[in-house]
């Protein structure tokens, strides 16, 4: 680290903790078999879930690295029954369009083996509703807007944090992107420069829950090693 850096205001000193390599493979190991028994369904209970693990996942997913740290996301999440039947109403009303009359079909031809439509019923199923949603400006302390920068990007990290949180707790999730989304935005009183990206309904899956029989690609097909 340079002088400069050592000495410039606004930076502290990175706490880290080397781990023995042993336990390092073991933690990853550990890791891998818990991600890799990671399921998306579209059956959920109706079992409550805490709040407080809600917000868990949530912190969790704010911990994502940003563009310049400007953490351009919001997590609504929903338990209210009759909002969550709203939102399914107006999800339900553009899934059907889209499905028949939008969809291209090369879509539908990867979609038919998941069996999707447009009947959404895991969005009242699901103890709780979170959408993420993503800013496309900042507000400055003087009042003026002022643009993100790779918030697509940052909220597809925090998303992903999300996920893993929630499996992790022993509950489920499903990735929801109904399309067009603009209706949420309206629902949950955001503001214009917030821009719905993802439905994640989460709670305990249903004790008939099915899910397609896939297989995840090989590490060969996913990735490429230069190394000596």
């Amino acid at each position: 680290m340079s002088e400069t850096e050592s000495d410039q205001e606004g930076f502290i000193e990175m706490i880290f903790e080397e781990i023995p390599a042993v336990e390092m493979l073991e933690r990853a190991n550990e890791y891998f078999d818990l991600m890799s028994n990671r399921r998306t369904t579209r059956h959920f209970s109706r079992k409550e879930v805490s709040r407080d693990l809600i917000e868990l996942a949530i912190k969790t997913a704010g911990t994502a690295p940003s563009g310049a740290h400007l953490q351009p996301w919001t997590f609504v999440a929903i338990s209210d029954f009759e909002l969550k039947s709203r939102i399914r109403k107006a999800a339900e009303e553009e899934e059907r369009k889209f499905y028949e009359e939008r969809v291209p079909d090369d879509w539908a031809e990867v979609l038919r083996p998941l069996g999707t439509d447009h009947v959404k019923e895991h969005l009242t199923d699901a103890p709780w509703i979170v959408v993420l949603f993503r800013h496309s400006k900042r507000l400055k302390k003087n009042g003026e807007f002022a643009p993100t920068y790779y918030s697509q990007e940052s909220c597809g990290i925090a998303a992903g944090l999300f996920i893993s949180a929630i499996h992790n707790m022993g509950l489920t999730t499903l990735t929801h992107t109904p399309s067009p989304m603009g209706f949420l935005r309206e629902l949950l009183d955001r503001p214009e420069y917030e821009h719905p990206m993802i439905v994640m309904p989460v709670g305990y899956p249903a004790k008939d829950a099915r899910v397609p029989d896939v297989l995840r690609k090989k590490l060969e097909e996913i990735s490429y090693f230069h190394s000596h």
